[in-house]
């Protein structure tokens, strides 16, 4: 391994212009390709296996032209203080708007109007309309919305209140300056680690190059592959981080190389064949964290996974081949003024006790303390998982000065909480022999359950063979008690096809969001087995022991659980909410823990295999396993500490975003990846391999004959660069 990315890194930087310009080119055609594709149609959120998929699919095979998956919108009315919806002018004011509504699009199926469907409130003061969209909210164009906003703002002139909610004024989520702030913070960090402003804007030149080829090329083929919107997101926000990362390490250790006196090629090889090989390691386990979320048989969480790690593996080829390339066209002024001249003088720099090394040797001195003191901190962190609730936001979530949330908020006020979460049963008579009677049993039972509000007459299709039955529970969509009433009426459901064959399923939103819920419980162990499973084996070969990869895992599982428990005191309990701009507690989005177990793992083994592979390195070429640690600690301690910064920085930068999950999961990959850098890596690592010794290295030599020998030390660069004495003349940090 380090053999073949030694030449590769030596050629790169020999062949420059050529690399430079295959990277250009695969940029500009990228760019072209999106530029040029069609507009992406919808992506479909289906969920195989499910009973409220299930029902969908049934509607639309037995309603034809429904558009059960349709976009949807509730124009909420509300009269003016003292006075009534019904009032002869607010109802002609309705109507008219109603009518509007219906002529407003070519896509609009039907605008209800209130005062037929009967939907205003007892007290007379607020009613509302259902447009149905004959495609889904990600196919209405920017005509579409805006014809439906003009339409309210209209109704609003002659003095009602009127708001919209349901999902056809979804658009792209918009992040703010904040990503923008996380992207100059990253500069910043990088202009101190390096002092050169070379250094600083090479990761940031290729990792920007990594992500404008990946977000690309994901919306060049998102109509051909039914991507989503969130997608590109995901893929930015991973690409960003990781491409900076894997960047910064290849120019530290080049910087390295030429400290120890190398010529540029000589130095871009060695570079490229030891902190290269980390880089191919470290987004080897991010590829397999993200692709991994195929096992949640969910086909938008699988493209977003697979999406982002082909983002993730651009990442890797560019650090691997673009940014030796560019290093032959920096030089020397990858190094700031002083130490160029320091190397103009041919004189080695003084190794100095950094901060690093200084607190390797506290650790080394106190490793029991520490190592309890970092579990202990992470522990309590983790004490508010025990009170996670998972769910799907809905618009109760949402900002209280959006037209979303003001529209839920006044159907909760003139319709009940379980207004804006109603149930739709579906029941299938094909089978049975008196479909009408057994129809209205169905309805029967259902409102005679606990948490039932209302129920709907049953509305039949044409062969009559299905009908449709709106149940609008008692307590909100995001509440355990409408949870149970979907389960409560399921449960009946099986004793009513037992007596009458008619089957009922239960779908809507609601049911479908704790469908999904309990779909990513169920997907959460295996996924989890799978992942660290793959992962383990990958790092037994990387650093050829059994106790450091388990220490690697053992130390994710406690860091993503403690960053769960920060999400859960956040955004469910509300600490420190207004600080990251929550408006709304609720439940945590359900795809949130197999999420961050995908993401963070991955990038949590990012810095494992960088700091513990040069602790492997030094090991390997002789030094005692308490200095190897120092080393480590000394060479890779500030690199790993920018490299956290930067990731934190950048996915912090989405918690500005005006989505709800966007939000959530830029927060939750944040606070993860500073417990995982700094309290498990930079803190538990250490104090485990100091109490372990030489232990840590330890490997059964029938298990050491069977792996594979992919040589992450590089020590087969001897013998590529005829250098025999190059890692024998090591300095031994003191200890």
């Amino acid at each position: 391994m380090a053999t073949f990315l030694y030449k590769l890194g030596k050629l790169a930087f020999r062949r420059r212009h050529f690399v430079a310009l295959i990277w250009v080119a695969l940029l500009t055609l990228a760019g072209v390709g999106a530029a040029s594709a069609p507009t992406a149609a919808s992506s479909s959120f289906s969920i195989p296996g499910t009973e409220a998929q299930k029902a969908f699919d049934l509607l639309d095979q037995r309603f034809p032209g429904s558009s059960a998956d349709g976009a949807t919108a509730r124009v909420v009315f509300q009269a003016p203080d003292g006075e009534k919806i019904t009032s002869a002018a607010n109802k002609a004011e309705v109507t008219k708007t109603v009518s509007e509504l219906k002529g407003g699009s070519k896509e609009v199926a039907a605008a209800a109007d209130p005062f037929v469907a009967k939907t205003v409130s007892k007290d007379g003061t607020i009613a509302y309309s259902s447009v149905s969209y004959k495609v889904s909210s990600m196919e209405l164009t920017d005509a579409d919305r805006d014809a439906l906003q003009k339409t309210v703002d209209e109704a609003r002139d002659s003095g009602l209140t009127v708001e919209v909610g349901g999902d056809a004024l979804q658009a792209m989520p918009e992040t703010g300056a904040t990503e923008v702030i996380g992207v100059a913070i990253a500069a910043v960090v990088l202009v101190i680690t390096f002092g050169s402003l070379v250094a600083a804007g090479l990761p940031l030149l290729t990792a920007l190059i990594g992500v404008g080829i990946g977000v690309s090329s994901i919306t060049a083929l998102a109509n051909a592959l039914d991507l989503g919107t969130t997608t590109s997101t995901l893929a930015m926000m991973i690409g960003l981080a990781v491409g900076i990362d894997y960047a910064l390490f290849i120019v530290s250790r080049f910087r390295a190389e030429l400290a120890e006196g190398r010529d540029r090629e000589e130095a871009a090889g060695r570079a490229v064949g030891t902190a290269g090989s980390a880089v191919v390691f470290a987004g080897l386990t991010v590829v397999i964290a993200l692709v991994g979320l195929a096992v949640v048989n969910i086909p938008m969480l699988t493209k977003m996974g697979i999406a982002a790690a082909g983002t993730v593996a651009i990442a890797v080829l560019i650090a691997l081949t673009l940014i030796p390339a560019l290093l032959g066209y920096a030089g020397k002024r990858v190094h700031g003024r002083k130490a160029r001249k320091v190397l103009a003088a041919q004189k080695k720099p003084e190794p100095k006790t950094n901060m690093g090394t200084r607190w390797a040797r506290f650790v080394l001195r106190r490793p029991v303390a520490v190592l309890l003191t970092a579990v202990v901190g992470l522990g309590v962190m983790a004490v508010p998982v025990s009170s996670l609730e998972l769910g799907l936001p809905d618009d109760g979530v949402q900002p209280t000065d959006t037209t979303q949330r003001k529209a839920y908020d006044l159907l909760s006020e003139g319709f009940g909480p379980g207004f804006n979460g109603p149930l739709v049963a579906v029941v299938d008579v094909k089978h049975s022999q008196d479909p009408k009677d057994a129809v209205a049993r169905v309805s029967k039972d259902i409102a005679a359950t606990d948490g039932v509000k209302t129920v709907t007459p049953p509305a039949f299709n044409q062969a009559g063979d299905t009908a449709t039955i709106t149940v609008v529970p008692s307590s909100k969509p995001s509440s355990t008690q409408t949870e149970d009433v979907v389960h409560t009426i399921r449960d009946k459901g099986a004793d009513i096809k037992a007596d009458t064959r008619a089957e009922v399923l239960v779908t809507g939103t609601t049911a479908m969001n704790i469908d999904v819920s309990q779909k990513l419980n169920d997907a959460l162990v295996p996924y989890l087995a799978l992942v660290v499973g793959l992962a383990f084996l990958l790092l037994m070969v990387v650093f050829r022991s059994v106790l450091v990869p388990l220490k690697a895992a053992l130390g994710f599982l406690l860091s993503v659980v403690a960053a769960l428990g920060a999400v859960v005191a956040v955004y469910q309990w509300g600490w420190l909410g207004s600080l990251f701009g929550v408006e709304q507690t609720g439940p945590i989005m359900s795809m949130m823990p197999i999420f961050m177990v995908g993401v963070v793992f991955g990038l949590a083994m990012d810095y494992e295999v960088f700091l513990v592979t040069r602790m492997r390195e030094a090991y390997v070429h002789g030094e005692r396993p308490a200095q190897a640690i120092v080393t480590g600690f000394r060479h890779g301690a500030r690199v790993v500490t920018a490299a956290a910064v930067i990731m934190i920085a950048v996915f912090a930068g989405f918690i500005g975003s005006s989505e709800q999950m966007v939000k959530m999961i830029g927060f939750g990959l944040a606070i993860a990846v500073f417990f995982d850098a700094f309290l498990v890596r930079m803190t538990i690592v250490p104090a485990v391999l100091a109490l372990l010794g030489k232990r840590a290295w330890w490997l059964p030599k029938w298990l050491d004959r069977i792996l594979p020998n992919v040589d992450v030390e590089g020590e087969g660069l001897k013998t590529a660069s005829g250098d025999d004495t190059a890692q024998d003349d090591r300095e031994l940090a003191r200890v």
